[in-house]
């Protein structure tokens, strides 16, 4: 499940702002992966499911990358 859109953050601490980067670079390295698995998995639906994981990862950092 991806975050579908961006939120607001007002008044974050710079502890906080360097959370949600990790949080999102760690979405990004997910969305790696799970492109990398699906390009090596031989199952359609397995395929599928895991580019799907990783077009939503990949959604889920932009939007968090752009609330900041």
């Amino acid at each position: 499940m991806a975050l579908k859109n961006t939120i607001k953050l007002p008044n974050v601490t710079q502890q906080e702002l360097n959370l949600v980067k990790e949080i999102a670079g760690s979405h990004v390295t997910m969305s790696c992966k799970f492109n990398d698995y699906a390009n090596h998995a031989q199952d359609s639906q397995l395929k599928q499911m895991l580019q799907q994981s990783a077009t939503d990862a990949k959604t889920t950092a932009t939007n968090l990358i752009n609330s900041l």
